[in-house]
């Protein structure tokens, strides 16, 4: 039996990391402002996964920006 492993291309679909870097704030500080791990904000910066609605509207409250800034544009 032969099986194949598919590898999805990895996206990013946030710019959270950008615009953290733009407000002059780091993962460690949005990481205690939510009361999460420094690694897992840390996977959404880097795009291996991504954050719930809820916590990037919460995120894009405390860094004072449109949710849409958040996310990479479809077109």
């Amino acid at each position: 039996m032969l099986s194949f492993i598919i590898f999805e291309v990895m996206k990013d679909y946030n710019r959270i990391k950008e615009v953290l870097v733009n407000k002059k704030k780091t993962q460690v500080w949005l990481a205690e402002q939510l009361g999460k791990d420094v690694r897992t904000v840390s996977s959404w910066c880097t795009n291996r996964r991504q954050p719930s609605i809820e916590h990037l509207y919460t995120i894009s409250e405390l860094l004072d920006v449109d949710i849409r800034e958040l996310l990479n544009p479809t077109k």
